[in-house]
């Protein structure tokens, strides 16, 4: 009976804390958040960016140690290249509340975001994180009643989400019918040596972009 009432008793807590401003909640909260967010980085690792070098690895065009070292650098290097994306979900998607009520807002959109990664890769599904993390922004602002900026969602996640596939099997046909054509003739096993090199290229090039992202 006591540790039913433990939980409500700890909510109430924490909303007094957070209406007054509290100091120490506020850095309790800041700690949780990075711990969170570093915890949501793992998983957005292990979920999105193992892609980058699967063929590669399949293919035998580099082994799973070099793989795995590339996609390391070129991640962690991307990560350092580019904060668009990073602006985009940090003031484009939602108004957050500029006190302790927003911290609690971002930890639990990261919270439901790092429950979506872990359950569409034990399930096998490929989706991205960067649209998780936004869904996890967009409810935990909707339910906080925050601001939610619904253009800047259609703009810059919605189209781009419809298009980028449509886009990607254009581009992919495009490039693969030009490829067999340019090479219809070359004899196979230097082909095959000079592809594993540019899969190479390409998964390098991938791992960047989702550090980038």
């Amino acid at each position: 009976m006591e540790a039913g009432r433990g939980a409500p008793a700890a909510v109430r807590a924490v909303t007094v804390c957070v209406a007054r401003g509290d100091p120490a909640m506020e850095l309790t909260l800041v700690v949780l958040i990075i711990v969170v967010g570093l915890v949501f980085d793992f998983t957005n690792g292990f979920h999105d960016a193992a892609n980058a070098i699967a063929t590669s690895i399949s293919t035998r065009a580099l082994t799973p140690r070099i793989a795995l070292g590339m996609a390391a650098v070129t991640n962690f290097a991307g990560a350092f290249l580019g904060t668009e994306v990073a602006k985009t979900v940090g003031s484009g998607i939602i108004g957050a509340p500029e006190d302790l009520s927003g911290l609690l807002l971002v930890m639990c959109a990261l919270l439901g975001a790092i429950g979506w990664n872990v359950f569409t890769w034990w399930r096998g599904l490929p989706t991205s994180s960067s649209h998780a993390l936004i869904g996890g922004l967009v409810g935990a602002a909707l339910a906080a009643s925050a601001t939610v900026h619904w253009s800047g969602i259609v703009d810059k996640v919605l189209l781009p989400m419809l298009l980028s596939p449509l886009v990607g099997v254009a581009l992919g046909y495009t490039l693969h019918a030009a490829v067999l054509w340019t090479f219809r003739h070359a004899a196979p096993r230097p082909l095959t040596r000079r592809f594993r090199l540019a899969q190479t290229v390409s998964a390098a090039a991938m791992g960047l972009g989702h550090g980038l992202q």
